[in-house]
């Protein structure tokens, strides 16, 4: 990943950049207070920011231990993640084998499959052998109450947080010519499109919105907000197609897609908090609830970048 270092110095330094100005402007809004009680969005906003700085610094250590960094780090999101999701599921002691079988087997494998690059067993491990082995895992157990719903739940809460997350560092293992040694800046470039995305839908939100895309879904979501935002980003992932193997056409053409998933993905996660009766599905990132709530866009569009950049310029034996 050396030849990659320059390129991703100037892509965190401008971020950094970034949050360095949003935190200057937080910290003059709270300063702006005069009020004995603070204000709850000045401070959401201040939170927000702190726990942006946190995440850009576990994402540039990962980057700098290369491929085992990244694949601890997305490992250890996944682990979270799948654990938060399983707390919102209906699963019963019946189940036990099938969440540590989860835990402590497939997740570990899947990422294990990731480091060694098999792309023919990792691309297919959960969806397929692993959603027989947890049926069966739990069928032992006797327990036929709600035994499809336990079983279904258990199966999704693996492809969403384990099988979809585990195609960002899988992205490391992509062999492009021209673009050997510089693969961590895909991971770089999906991870910062989509969440600007997310960023950007917010504030053309909030300018703009009126028409509710999704009001039961996500109240917050319009229409103006989603075309803004999506466009937007897309127009930035034209800009750094200087970081990726694409012309800056086909690099706004990926953006579209993936930012289109990120949506899309984020609109199905709130669907399941809003049959589970939850506003996040955690609390263990500040202002931003659980890791599930950062990660929802990239869970749905990583594996969609993976496979449309693999199959259009990676030359896979």
């Amino acid at each position: 990943m050396n030849n990659s270092h320059g390129d991703l110095i100037t892509l965190l330094g401008g971020v950094g950049v970034i949050l360095i100005v949003a935190t200057l402007i937080g910290q003059w809004l709270s300063a702006k207070e005069t009020d004995a009680t603070s204000n709850p969005v000045i401070d959401n906003l201040n939170a927000r920011i702190a726990a942006w700085w946190a995440m850009v610094v576990l994402l540039g250590l990962a980057f700098l231990f290369g491929k085992a960094g990244v694949i601890l780090l997305f490992g250890i999101c996944s682990f979270a993640a799948l654990r938060e999701f399983v707390t919102l599921t209906n699963t019963e002691r019946a189940d036990h084998w099938a969440l540590v079988a989860s835990f402590y087997l497939v997740l570990p494998i899947q990422y294990g499959l990731i480091w060694f690059e098999w792309y023919g067993l990792y691309s297919i491990f959960i969806p397929v052998y692993a959603f027989l082995l947890l049926p069966i895992a739990a069928a032992f157990r006797g327990k036929t109450d709600r035994f499809l719903v336990r079983v279904a739940e258990t199966q999704w809460a693996l492809m969403i947080t384990v099988f979809c997350a585990s195609h960002v560092p899988a992205l490391l293992n992509l062999n492009i010519p021209g673009y050997e040694g510089r693969q961590v800046l895909l991971i770089a470039y999906l991870v910062v499109v989509v969440q600007i995305s997310d960023v950007l839908q917010y504030v053309w939100g909030k300018l703009y919105g009126k028409t509710k895309i999704a009001p039961v879904l996500s109240p917050s979501k319009t229409v103006e907000g989603a075309v803004g935002g999506i466009a937007s980003a897309t127009l930035v992932g034209a800009g750094l197609f200087w970081m990726t193997p694409f012309t800056w056409y086909e690099s706004a053409c990926l953006a579209f897609v993936i930012t289109l998933m990120g949506f899309l993905g984020g609109l199905v996660l709130s669907a399941i908090k809003r049959d589970r009766g939850v506003k996040d599905w955690g609390h263990l990132i500040a202002g931003h609830g659980g890791f599930i709530d950062r990660m929802d866009s990239v869970l749905f569009s990583a594996p969609v970048f993976f496979h449309l950049v693999r199959y259009g310029w990676d030359i896979a034996p």
